[in-house]
């Protein structure tokens, strides 16, 4: 939960999901509709499907794999999580690379192109590599910040080629962000005898939403307007009630107590929230 999500959004998923899903058996168990109920709101569902297949291949081998080798076989498992879980859990020697790791490497060196694995596997304390992998991921979240990094407060400065010659706020080099989409939808609150007309997601399988306009619909007064950003689009999206006599075969009509049962995306959460 914590890549590409903030740690203070993550804790109450967290939470809720190890009460859920106490042990890699129940996961295994459940069904895909489940987890990506219970993940909602963290956005990149691969994650949560990944998870989920990961936990089936634990709960086969009736044992979590041991060496970095067969942990990053499991499904969405790459490099940086490899070496985090095998030094922290296992104590094996290996470097964990993230952002934050990348952006010390760089300033460490005073070098944009520094070959960051080999950077950080000669810093890697190969007695306590897990002390030693959070200690430098804990430097450039709490003090090597992208920014303004805090190099008064910064224990290792002195070994600082960046802070010596004063190149520390321009390193790493930060690509230009392009120009985010701007989209503007309507979105139909349709009911009818205490239920929903809901839609498959377009843009994440599994998921529900409600439907924009289709041949067929009636539209209603405005409910109002919300916002909504995925990554690098922003959504302006306009509430109306709706009606229908007939709907497309993609869409359904759920029992207003199921939507806290099923995957349903976070436009629709706000959608509903709009027409309370």
């Amino acid at each position: 939960m914590l890549q590409q999500t903030r740690v203070a959004a993550a804790i109450p998923y967290y939470e809720r999901f190890l009460a859920r899903f106490p042990d890699a058996e129940a996961l295994a168990r459940s069904s895909e509709a489940e987890v990506l109920t219970a993940w909602s709101g963290l956005g990149y569902y691969s994650r949560a499907r990944n998870l989920r297949r990961a936990a089936e291949l634990i709960a086969a081998a009736r044992a979590f794999p041991k060496s970095y080798e067969t942990i990053r076989e499991l499904p969405g498992v790459g490099d940086y999580t490899a070496a985090a879980v095998a030094s922290i859990a296992f104590g094996l020697p290996h470097a964990a690379i993230d952002g934050n790791v990348r952006r010390v490497a760089a300033r460490l060196s005073d070098d944009a192109k520094v070959d960051v694995r080999r950077f950080a596997d000669s810093l890697l304390d190969r007695k306590n590599p897990g002390r030693s992998n959070q200690a430098l991921m804990e430097l450039g979240a709490t003090i090597c910040l992208p920014r303004e990094p805090l190099c008064k407060s910064c224990p290792v400065s002195a070994h600082c080629q960046a802070h010596q010659h004063g190149n520390q706020s321009q390193l790493p080099i930060r690509k230009p962000k392009p120009e985010p989409a701007r989209i503007r939808l309507t979105l139909l609150l349709i009911r009818e005898h205490g239920k929903i007309l809901l839609t498959e997601n377009s843009r994440v399988r599994g998921f529900w939403d409600l439907p924009e306009p289709f041949k067929g619909a009636q539209l209603g007064p405005s409910l109002g307007i919300f916002r909504h950003s995925i990554m690098n689009t922003r959504y302006e999206c306009e509430v109306r009630e709706g009606a229908a006599r007939s709907a497309p075969d993609e869409m359904r009509w759920w029992a207003e107590e199921q939507l806290r049962e099923i995957p349903l995306s976070t436009t629709s959460k706000k959608a509903l929230r709009l027409a309370r």
